[in-house]
């Protein structure tokens, strides 16, 4: 039989104060999280890393998580391609961030720099309005505001010198987007603040560290993580484990086992063993650079917030030990160990070698290849908004658009770099084709991602 468990009844289980650490409301069964934005949402993983938390760690929940970012967008772009782009995505929740393109670029390092900001400021509060009637408008979904990642005006890059002031007028238009979510009652996070605290932290330390992949806009791979990680946080996972069991291995019992079952203890002089089912896998984080552009992994983020320590918890402890034992699990050879440090716990979730682990990476790199085809689709939604449409060929998808494309390519040099893709999912079986491997590997996923029981043995070394 299915089991599904709750985010709720999780909370409640463990006895943890929903209220008191949340400030936007978990993703529920069945939900459609619609993430709108601009290339750093579009090109970006802080929504698949938020996905494949739930993946793990909710793994009867059905969610699904989509991506309808567009590289440039300012607000008035996105407003442009509600209905087609997002609306038709059907969300159950939709998150809305912007402000980066909103607030320009070059002209800070110009002569009007204040009278520029104030300029863009107003544009992106008008165009804003223009979106906010649409939300207001809405059925079905719950709004979620996201102040912006920030732009990095602080590092010290050889080759790219900051745009000052930019910074402020995006603080301006994260304050309007915090006053709307007040407003109408929406759910708000804010990413700008507490990136720009990181960086400073790191920054004393070393004047050239960046959040970014160097170009003081777009965040690396750890700093979509650590995005990952404030958004969770702000849905109140702090603190809910992946499991936690504690043995006593002279008595043979199980003095506590938190989201997970410890069961059929077997002792002897030689150690203990026992079989141990999760309710969650652990967490998996990549070690590998992904996305145009990246130099840094996802995990670089365990240095930055405290996602292992908050999030990614699966304690074993087991008291009344002496000497030195090897932990295996299902028979795989995990690490040596003496009792002291079994007495204190250690945490199997950074142990990337334990069978569920590598049940964990599965789903990840599934997932990653999800986000790969995603992605895809996302350039062919570029062509299709920001090339196309200007030109009344919105979904024309034939020989006049691809010769658009080929006629401006010289002077849209990202019309010639998606030219490509675009003359591929321009053709209707090709893109059913394409959304028929996502579906495949979303099912794919929530096969995989269910929790086995595994036999854990301390065996005397």
């Amino acid at each position: 039989m299915k089991r599904i468990i709750s985010v709720l009844s999780v909370f409640v289980t463990l006895g943890l104060s929903i209220s008191a650490a949340q400030t936007v409301t978990p993703f529920e069964d069945d939900d459609r999280a619609v993430f709108l934005g601009n290339s750093i949402t579009d090109g970006g993983h802080y929504h698949s890393y938020i996905w494949l938390y739930y993946m793990t760690r909710f793994p009867y929940m059905n969610l699904e998580v989509y991506n309808a970012g567009i590289g440039g967008n300012t607000a008035g772009d996105m407003y442009e391609r509600l209905d087609g782009d997002v609306f038709g995505k059907r969300p159950t929740v939709l998150m809305v961030t912007f402000g980066m393109n909103d607030t320009g670029y070059i002209e800070y390092n110009g002569d009007d720099a204040a009278g520029f900001g104030e300029r863009k400021y107003r544009e992106c509060k008008r165009n804003f309005e223009k979106i906010e009637k649409r939300l207001l408008g809405l059925k079905g979904a719950r709004i979620v505001m996201i102040g912006s990642s920030p732009y990095d005006e602080t590092a010290m890059i050889e080759g790219n010198t900051p745009l000052k002031g930019k910074q402020q007028v995006m603080d301006r238009v994260v304050a309007f987007q915090k006053e709307s979510a007040e407003r109408n009652g929406w759910e708000f996070v804010d990413f700008s603040r507490p990136l720009r605290e990181i960086t400073e932290r790191e920054q004393a330390r070393d004047s050239s560290f960046t959040l970014t992949m160097g170009d003081r806009i777009h965040p690396d791979n750890d700093g979509h993580m650590v995005m990952a990680y404030l958004f969770l946080k702000a849905q109140g996972f702090a603190g809910l484990k992946v499991a936690d069991m504690e043995i006593n291995a002279v008595e043979g019992s199980v003095s506590r086992a938190e989201n997970c079952t410890v069961s059929a203890i077997g002792k002897d002089r030689r150690g203990i063993s026992f079989d141990y089912l999760a309710n969650s896998l652990p967490y998996p984080m990549d070690t590998v650079s992904r996305g145009f552009g990246s130099k840094r992994p996802q995990s670089g983020a365990k240095e930055l917030v405290p996602f292992v320590e908050e999030m990614n918890q699966e304690i074993l402890k087991v008291t009344g030990l002496e000497g030195e034992y090897k932990l295996y699990i299902d028979d795989e050879f995990i690490g040596i160990w003496d009792g002291e440090e079994l007495g204190a716990g250690i945490n199997l979730a950074e142990i990337t070698w334990t069978p569920q682990y590598q049940q964990a990476l599965e789903v990840m790199f599934l997932n990653e290849w999800r986000w790969e085809i995603e992605r895809n689709f996302r350039d062919y939604a570029w062509m299709q908004y920001g090339f196309l449409k200007p030109r009344g060929l919105l979904d024309a998808n034939d020989r006049r658009a691809v010769e658009a494309i080929d006629e401006g390519k010289a002077k849209d040099i990202w019309a010639g770099i998606h030219r490509d893709n675009y003359s591929k999912l321009m053709h209707d079986n090709v893109r059913k084709a394409r959304l028929d491997e996502i579906k495949l590997l979303q099912d794919r996923m929530y096969e995989i991602n269910k929790p086995v029981v595994h036999r854990i043995s301390i065996r005397k070394k």
